[in-house]
């Protein structure tokens, strides 16, 4: 971590241990310290507050402005080549190319503009389709007495006295004044799938937890971003926004988010450009100067090889092919928040996963009831319906299943006509069981519990089986544990269900009363995997993206969806094994395991690291807040639309569709956005180096300058546009199959291949020229030939160098790159003799020299494919 994250990190724990301190205190003084009343405030105070602290967003206040989306449109290194070949134009007085340039610095950053505010515009139209309230007291300001009222969570303060119920999003972070019942899910805190009970009272502190956890496990704080599962409360906002729990780890992680591969990519070949073009000018201006003696000739030559080697339409072309990319990701069901993040998606070889909600359906069915003996009876599932119909606590996802299957019709009318409840014993986090108590008969009552097998049959001192009641033995509770285990094995959750019948009486029931129960059987529930996982698991690994399966479910489950899926889950990594490792001992796990169970939080995001640290391109697909972290070391974070909004702030993607097939779409089109960038990258650069060979032989062939700045900066200015049209080419398939990277290890070789090559052509032009078409008296003359024959054998040789094919298999040219190509070359050829001809120092070709042009064409694409497939046997990679 960078000392910049580190003393982030002191912030967090400095506002951690204020939560904790809070959270110990007495009402009176956390009243005091926030400067309310259990009255609450008054309306004006309210107003003051909000001014004061912002509104209630978790996002770090620079997180999304006009200021930060500009400054990260123009830190490029592609903007700042630009930038410094704008200030040699200024020096030389050059008043035209430096104008050239900067209209296309500004076109980039404001092509990049636009793109990143259409997506903040999508993100945030999707916050707006789900609206909520949250329920306060306030009085007016005239006013003793409060009234309760709605409000936008955006506009809760610091003071603000909250009451939540069963449903309720907890909106900032909440000390208890008063609790019933309380139970919440934190799950997108901490991981922890089963709610957890919540009251007034404060707790015990353990010594042995870290403050992190002591702030999520502290009994009387209710966190921003959790959600009331049962029970109700009343309480004071202490921290809203920035300043809650969830507002500091998203800061915290903003700091921490490292250079993705796109990032180190475009750095490397930016600097690759830039470092070449510092070798060459010096070396032209030396040169001429040295044959000339005419050193302000030479440094006319030096600007014009700065010119060449100069790609100046990148950002251009970098950032409208990243914006079409993002406009086909739309189609995919796909927003991109960070537009570079298309690239790392292409360059992705490990995607992280959690197996909810993307394996699986992240929604659990009914599969079936049985006895202890493993055969089907539906009288088990008859009673967990009696239970789940009478009880008041709040539904779970298996009681909601329960419901869905049996619920309504015979059952119901046969529930509501014969039974009439009497009690119940509600579930909390501790108890993992909920039993009700109802009656059929006169002086007879029916205990019904229901739970986690692992509390239930502790209670069971019988069972029944075929109707009959019998003692419950060691043999059989063996078999009963083993049933339960085999549910688990195959990924099932299971619920045991247990019954009593006693004498009717008025006394309460309690857990006193939960012992001796009859175990009835088992009701089994899965959360199916979804049709496509397993063909689009397999779909990644065809195209060398493997997948991880990250999850805080236990090593059984999360084995048994992994088997599901075609993932090996023998070498299955535990969190606890995670704990015991050092770095370098994770990277090995890391990179050698697909399965990684009962994790938390902190173990998600080492693995992450330790994944990037071997030299992986990651991405990882997390949707709470405890995958902030997570999210932000990878090279691509990805986020569903409803995951928490926290882990979409922190996301590079969000999904509209949770389905992991989305996903791999994704991969085929990031790829194919990077392959038609480094198209542009590899074509023009080697055609530029070309050019600036010719322009060193001129300048010790030749007594004049064989084409001028200007015609230079048009010629590239016609090229580079018809480039934009690369955004619609088709690429290869075996490209698409591979993960693909920004690479400048292989540029310069690619550049010193087919450079030359077109240098021989060029310098077969000059000869012709010279001694056939009268330019050794005629330097216009010269200077036109040599635009036109260097701006049609450029853009002939993108037709050879787009594809490892031959140019015309498939997959062709789309027909935009061919006709973008054919207009450039019609522009070129009719300038000379248009009335652009004498600002530009252009004059009429002979007819005899459109031939010439004909024949070097031909020559220079036959000889280019030849040079091709000779390249592909020893770097195809690098085309």
């Amino acid at each position: 971590m960078t000392d910049n994250a580190a003393g982030l990190g002191t912030v967090l724990d400095a506002q951690n241990h204020r939560l904790c301190e809070l959270a110990a205190a007495p009402v009176l003084t956390v009243f005091h310290q926030v400067q309310s009343s259990p009255r609450g405030l008054t309306e004006n105070e309210a107003a003051d507050r909000l001014s004061r602290f912002g509104d209630n967003d978790p996002a770090p206040d620079d997180e999304d402005t006009a200021w930060t989306r500009l400054r990260a449109a123009v830190r490029s290194p592609f903007v700042a080549l630009l930038a410094g070949l704008d200030v040699v134009f200024l020096l030389v007085r050059d008043i035209r190319g430096a104008g050239i340039v900067s209209l296309m610095i500004a076109l980039a950053v404001l092509l990049r503009l636009w793109q990143q505010t259409r997506s903040e515009r999508a993100t945030r139209a999707l916050d707006e389709l789900v609206s909520s309230t949250v329920t306060v007291r306030r009085r007016a300001d005239d006013a003793d007495e409060p009234v309760e009222r709605e409000v936008s969570p955006h506009d809760l303060v610091p003071g603000d006295i909250v009451l939540l119920r069963a449903g309720d999003i907890v909106a900032a972070d909440v000390r208890l004044i008063t609790s019933t019942d309380l139970v919440v899910d934190q799950s997108v805190l901490s991981g922890e799938s089963l709610p957890v009970s919540k009251s007034a009272r404060p707790g015990p502190s353990d010594p042995d937890a870290g403050i992190r956890d002591a702030v999520v496990d502290a009994p009387n704080l209710c966190l921003s971003g959790t959600a009331v599962v049962a029970g109700a409360a009343t309480g004071v906002v202490i921290a809203t926004g920035p300043r809650t729990y969830t507002g500091s780890l998203t800061t915290s992680a903003a700091a921490i988010r490292p250079e993705s591969s796109f990032d180190r990519g475009v750095r490397a070949v930016g600097w690759t450009l830039i470092r070449f073009m510092l070798v060459m000018a010096p070396i032209v201006f030396v040169v001429n100067g040295l044959v000339s003696g005419v050193w302000a000739q030479a440094a006319m030559f030096a600007v014009a090889v700065a010119v060449g080697l100069t790609p100046e339409m990148l950002p251009v072309i970098v950032t409208t092919n990243l914006a079409r990319g993002a406009t086909r990701l739309v189609t995919e069901k796909v927003v991109v928040r960070r537009l570079n993040a298309i690239q790392d998606l292409g360059a992705m070889d490990v995607l992280c996963v959690d197996k909810t909600g993307t394996l699986t359906e992240d929604r659990i069915i009914y599969a079936h009831s049985i006895d202890v003996t493993g055969r089907p009876d539906e009288a088990v599932a008859e009673f967990a319906y009696l239970s789940v119909h009478f009880q008041d606590c709040a539904h779970s996802p298996l009681d909601a299943a329960i419901l869905e299957l049996l619920g309504g019709g015979q059952m119901e009318f046969i529930a509501d006509a014969a039974f009439t409840k009497v009690d119940e014993v509600a579930f909390n986090h501790r108890r993992r069981r909920n039993t009700v108590v109802v009656t059929r008969q006169r002086g007879e009552h029916i205990m019904i519990c229901k739970g986690d097998p692992d509390q239930v049959l502790a209670r069971c001192s019988e069972i029944r089986i075929h109707n009959k009641v019998i003692a419950f033995d060691d043999e059989l509770t063996a078999e009963a544990d083993e049933i339960v285990a085999a549910y688990r094995r195959q990924g099932m959750r299971v619920l045991a269900v247990a019954v009593k019948e006693l004498p009717a009486r008025w006394e309460d029931y309690g857990e006193s009363d939960e012992f001796g129960l009859v175990l009835v059987g088992f009701v089994g529930f899965v959360d199916p995997i979804r049709e496509s996982a397993t063909a689009t698991v397999t779909s990644l690994a065809d195209h060398g993206v493997g997948v991880k399966i990250l999850t805080g479910d236990s090593r059984v489950v999360a084995a048994q969806v992994a088997n599901h899926v075609g993932l090996d889950s023998h070498a299955t990594v535990l969190g606890s094994d995670v704990d015991d490792a050092d770095d370098q001992e994770l990277r090995a796990l890391a990179a050698a395991a697909d399965v990684f169970a009962e994790l938390t939080p902190a173990h998600k995001a080492r693995i992450v690291a330790a994944l990037r640290q071997e030299g992986h391109a990651v991405g990882y697909l997390g949707d709470g807040v405890n995958d902030v972290a997570a999210l932000r070391i990878a090279d691509v974070g990805i986020a569903a639309d409803t995951a928490a909004d926290v882990a979409k702030q922190a996301a590079d993607l969000i999904l509209l569709d949770r389905d992991l097939a989305v996903v791999a779409r994704g991969v085929v089109e990031g790829r194919r956005t990077l392959a038609n960038t480094m198209k542009y990258v590899k074509i023009t650069a080697s055609s530029n180096f070309g050019n600036v060979l010719s322009v060193l032989a001129a300048s010790v062939l030749l007594p004049f300058l064989p084409i001028l700045p200007i015609q230079l900066m048009v010629q590239n200015l016609l090229y580079d546009t018809a480039q934009l049209a690369l955004s619609w080419d088709r690429v290869d398939d075996d490209y698409l199959r591979v993960p693909q990277r920004w690479r400048s290890g292989g540029l310069i070789g690619f550049m010193l291949t087919f450079g030359p090559l077109s240098s021989l052509f060029d310098l077969a032009t000059f000869g012709a020229l010279w001694w056939w078409f009268g330019g050794a008296h005629a330097p216009a003359l010269f200077q036109t030939g040599w635009f036109v024959e260097g701006l049609l054998t450029q853009l002939l040789i993108v037709l050879v160098l787009r594809t490892r094919e031959l140019p015309w298999r498939r997959p062709g040219p789309a027909a935009t790159v061919v006709l973008a190509l054919w207009c450039a070359a019609s522009i070129g050829l009719v300038l000379p003799v248009t009335p652009l001809a004498d600002p530009l120092h252009m004059t009429p070709l002979p007819t005899a020299y459109v031939l010439w042009l004909a024949v070097v064409a031909v020559g220079y694409a036959s000889c280019a494919q030849l040079v091709k497939q000779r390249y592909l046997r020893r770097h195809r990679a690098w085309l």
